[in-house]
């Protein structure tokens, strides 16, 4: 019985088309001005679990048939405390976002013991806390009426992301589901 490769993936919420570039265009700036690597913009609900491509198809699957697009809402540009929270959009943590991020850890059997926070990472880098400060700054500057925006997140998208691996160069989207309306 050879033994069935594990990897390490994600579960991504995606914004919807028209509010995806304007997320990207802010990432790209950030992550030039302070050196932090490309990746798209996108939701964490199931973080970084270990599976065989079998399995991480099969839940993902489950998980796109039994969920709806739903509405979040920037609360505000945040500072987090590692590399992958280093500047985000913490969104606010309405049912409707709760319940989603819910829906999909069950699916992906996957128990946490730290409680779902949906956020939307603007940029990954190791900052100081005065660096982090600027990146936060400068995001406001560079989109000023991100506070309170609420966007749609219609889809959702299966990533390999080994998280060794912060050139973020071996991350792939391995499949992407349309949420019904």
């Amino acid at each position: 019985m050879e033994e069935v490769k594990k990897e390490v993936y994600s579960v991504w919420a995606l914004p919807d088309e028209e509010t995806e570039p304007r997320f990207r265009k802010l990432m790209e700036a950030l992550g030039s001005e302070f050196s932090g690597p490309r990746f798209d913009p996108h939701v964490t609900v199931v973080g970084a679990v270990n599976l065989t491509a079998d399995e991480a198809k099969k839940m993902f699957e489950a998980t796109c048939d039994g969920l709806k697009s739903y509405t979040a809402t920037v609360d505000r540009v945040a500072t987090g405390t590692f590399f992958y929270q280093c500047v985000f959009l913490l969104l606010q943590s309405t049912p409707e976002v709760m319940k989603a991020g819910e829906h999909c850890k069950n699916h992906f059997q996957c128990s946490t013991t730290t409680p779902y926070m949906p956020h939307l990472s603007l940029l990954y880098a190791e900052l100081t806390e005065d660096e982090k400060k600027k990146a936060q700054e400068r995001a406001n500057a560079l989109d000023n009426t991100l506070d309170g925006l609420s966007f749609r997140i219609n889809r959702l998208a299966l990533c390999k992301t080994d998280t060794e691996d912060k050139t973020l160069e071996s991350w792939e989207k391995v499949a992407v589901c349309n949420l019904s309306p």
